[in-house]
């Protein structure tokens, strides 16, 4: 009875084991950015050399953004939220951290540059007010 009990023990640890690995493997390979092999060989855009592009283009924005975060009024100007799309959406979004900034700051970056311009109101509706 007890080596019936230690095989199921085991049989349930192993399958536990390789479900657990298989949903990782999945849910890792699923997410954008870790095709490594389209982005070394610069496939389908956002190369390699165009994440290093875009970093070392941020780095010269690096002032603007502290600005942003201080003062929170801020404007981040279309060429570094070029940049930062092209980090953001075609590289490793970590590759904010080696700027200094952290991943939530790297978030409210690409929330900035990803949202609609705002929308003004025409001009006789300004008149109005």
């Amino acid at each position: 009875m007890a080596l019936i009990k230690l095989v199921l023990i085991f049989a349930l640890s192993w399958l536990m084991a390789t479900a657990t690995m298989a949903v990782r493997d999945t849910i890792m390979y699923a997410k954008p950015g870790y095709n490594l092999e389209v982005q070394l060989n610069n496939e389908g855009g956002g190369g390699l050399g165009d994440c290093w592009k875009a970093l070392f283009e941020l780095k010269s924005y690096t002032n603007e953004i502290v600005l942003f975060f201080l003062n929170g009024e801020g404007y981040i100007g279309i060429d570094c939220c070029k940049s930062i799309r092209v980090i953001t959406h075609q590289c490793w979004p970590s590759m904010f951290t080696s700027l200094g900034f952290t991943a939530k700051e790297g978030d409210i970056l690409q929330g900035y540059c990803d949202a609609p311009p705002a929308v003004t109101p025409p001009m006789s509706m300004q008149s109005k007010a």
